[in-house]
C-alpha cells in the first residue's frame, strides 16, 4: 500500500463502501465454514483459515507472513505502513481457532457459516471470527479507496487462544518481537458490543482490564492400599477436603481501577453519585440499583478458583497413591500475592499445588486518548448508547502481546437488537451474529482506527 495516496485521520467514514459490508459477512460466514476447533493439547489445525485471510490480506496490497511454531499451527502477521515513520504502531489482532461445538445440540450445522434471516450462524460467529472478518473488511476497503493510517498498523491473526496461546501469540511474542517494532496499543476481543441493561438503556463495554489466568494442577500424596483397610492417608480423601475447600470459599471484594470506573458511570447513569473507594461504600446496594448492568462486574469484583477436573486410581478396591485435580483460577490486576498465599492456606500440608498455565492481569487507561476515541467512535454511529469500561473475566491474547510493551483494549463492535444474549453466546451453542452488526462493526472500526 506504499504507493497510495494519503487521506488524513479526519477523512470522512467514506473509505467503508458497500463491499466492505458485505465482504464483513462474507469473511464470517466463510471463516467459519473452516474448521478450527481448538481441543486442547495441541489438537487443532489453523493452516486453512490463515491461508484464507493471509490470501485475502495480499489481494488488498500487504505482504501476510505465515508463522509456525508447530507444522499447521499457523499464525499471520502482515504491517500496514502509516504516513508517519515517526508515530507509535496499533496493533490489531485476532485469533483464528475456535472452542469445540457438539452438533446434535446446535440447530444449524455449527460449521455451516449459514446466513439465514438477517444472521450468521456458526461457531466463532461471536468468538472471534466476526472481527476477524471485520478487520480484514476494513483493511480491503482502505486498499480500494487509497487509505494510509497516520501511525503503522500490524494486523495479527493468531493460533491457540482457545488453549495455552503457546503455538500463537505467546510464540509470536517470544520469537518475533521484531514483527511488532513500535507497537504500543491494541485492540482486540470482547469489547464495545451492545448490552441492553432495560428499556431504551444500551451500553457498550470496552474492555479496559483482564484478570490474569491462573490454571492450576494440585497433587495429593498418600500410601496406597487396599479398599477395605483403614487408611489415614488417603490421596484421594486428602485432595477431596482441598478442592472442597477451594470450591466453597469466599473471596473477598477487591475494587481495580477499571472495575471502580464502570459501577462509578453505570451508577451515574442511574442518577446515583457514588465513590466506590468511600469508606462504607455499600457495594451490594449499589449492585442492586444497576439491575442487569451489574453483570459487567460481577464476575470481576473478586479473585476466583474453580475446580474443574479430577484423577484418581486405576482400580475400585485399591487405593491409590497419588490423587491429582485442577483448578481454573482467575487473579485481579494486583490480586497475585493473595492468590497465592490464599491457595497455600486451602489446599494444607498434604496437597501441593503449581502453576500449570499462568499469565498476567492487566489494566488500560480509562481516561486518555485512545479510550476516549473509542468511545467517540461508537457513540458516532451510535448517539443513545452509552460506553462504560470493564474488565474482562478471562483472558485474551493481549495478555501474551502485554510481553512488547502492548497495552491493551477489547474493542469488537457490535449493535445488537433487544433479546440477544450476546453474552450466552460465547462457548454457547448456536453461536451466531446479525448482519447489521457486522456492518456497524465495520464502520466503527473504520473510524476508530483511523482517527488513532
Amino acid at each position: 500500500m506504499a504507493d497510495m495516496p494519503a487521506v488524513t485521520a479526519e477523512a470522512p467514514a467514506a473509505a467503508v463502501d458497500r463491499v466492505a459490508l458485505d465482504e464483513a459477512v462474507e469473511f464470517t460466514s466463510g471463516l467459519i465454514r473452516i474448521d478450527t476447533t481448538n481441543r486442547g493439547g495441541g489438537d487443532c489445525r489453523e493452516r486453512p483459515a490463515a491461508e484464507y485471510v493471509a490470501e485475502r490480506l495480499a489481494a488488498a496490497g500487504l505482504e501476510p507472513l505465515l508463522l509456525e511454531r508447530t507444522p499447521g499451527r499457523t499464525n499471520v502477521v502482515a504491517r500496514i505502513e502509516g504516513t508517519d515513520p515517526s508515530a507509535e504502531a496499533l496493533l490489531v489482532h485476532g485469533h483464528l481457532d475456535v472452542v469445540p461445538a457438539e452438533a446434535a445440540d446446535w440447530s444449524v450445522d455449527p460449521f455451516s457459516g449459514e446466513v439465514r434471516d438477517g444472521v450468521v450462524w456458526g461457531r466463532g460467529a461471536v468468538d472471534m471470527k466476526n472481527m476477524d472478518a471485520m478487520v480484514l473488511a476494513v483493511v480491503r476497503s482502505w486498499a480500494r479507496a487509497g487509505v494510509r493510517p497516520r501511525r503503522d498498523v500490524v494486523i495479527a491473526y493468531t493460533a491457540d487462544e482457545e488453549d495455552s496461546a503457546v503455538d500463537g501469540a505467546g510464540f509470536l511474542a517470544d520469537h518475533h518481537p521484531h514483527l511488532f517494532e513500535g507497537c504500543t496499543e491494541g485492540i482486540s476481543e470482547s469489547g464495545a458490543f451492545t448490552v441492553h441493561a432495560g428499556p431504551g438503556r444500551a451500553l457498550y463495554p470496552i474492555a479496559a482490564g483482564e484478570r490474569g489466568t491462573a490454571w492450576l494442577k494440585l497433587t495429593a500424596h498418600g500410601t496406597a492400599g487396599h479398599g477395605s483397610k483403614p487408611n489415614r492417608a488417603n490421596a484421594v480423601s486428602r485432595l477431596a477436603a482441598a478442592v472442597a475447600r477451594i470450591g466453597e470459599y469466599a473471596w473477598p471484594v477487591r475494587l481495580t481501577d477499571t472495575v471502580t470506573a464502570c459501577i462509578t458511570e453505570l451508577a451515574g447513569l442511574q442518577g446515583l453519585s457514588v465513590n466506590p473507594r468511600a469508606p462504607g461504600f455499600d457495594l451490594a446496594a449499589v449492585l442492586a440499583e444497576l439491575g442487569p448492568a451489574a453483570a459487567l462486574v460481577e464476575a470481576t469484583l473478586r479473585n476466583s478458583a474453580n475446580p474443574t477436573m479430577l484423577s484418581a486410581g486405576y482400580k475400585l478396591n485399591v487405593i491409590p497413591g497419588q490423587a491429582v485435580g485442577y483448578v481454573d483460577g482467575r487473579m485481579l490486576p494486583g490480586g497475585e500475592a493473595e492468590f497465592i498465599a490464599t491457595l497455600d492456606a486451602l489446599t494444607g500440608p498434604d496437597v501441593r499445588w503449581e502453576f500449570h498455565h499462568r499469565e498476567v492481569a492487566l489494566e488500560a487507561p480509562v481516561d486518555g486518548r485512545t479510550y476516549g476515541i473509542l468511545r467517540e467512535s461508537v457513540e458516532r454511529f451510535d448517539p443513545d448508547g452509552h460506553v462504560v469500561p470493564f474488565c474482562m473475566a478471562g483472558g485474551t491474547d493481549a495478555k501474551q502481546f502485554s510481553r512488547l510493551g502492548v497495552t491493551g483494549y477489547g474493542f469488537s463492535p457490535l449493535k445488537l437488537p433487544p433479546g440477544f444474549d450476546y453474552w450466552s453466546l460465547f462457548h454457547g451453542v448456536d453461536e451466531r451474529v446479525p448482519v447489521e452488526a457486522l456492518h456497524f462493526g465495520v464502520r466503527v472500526l473504520d473510524h476508530a482506527l483511523r482517527t488513532l
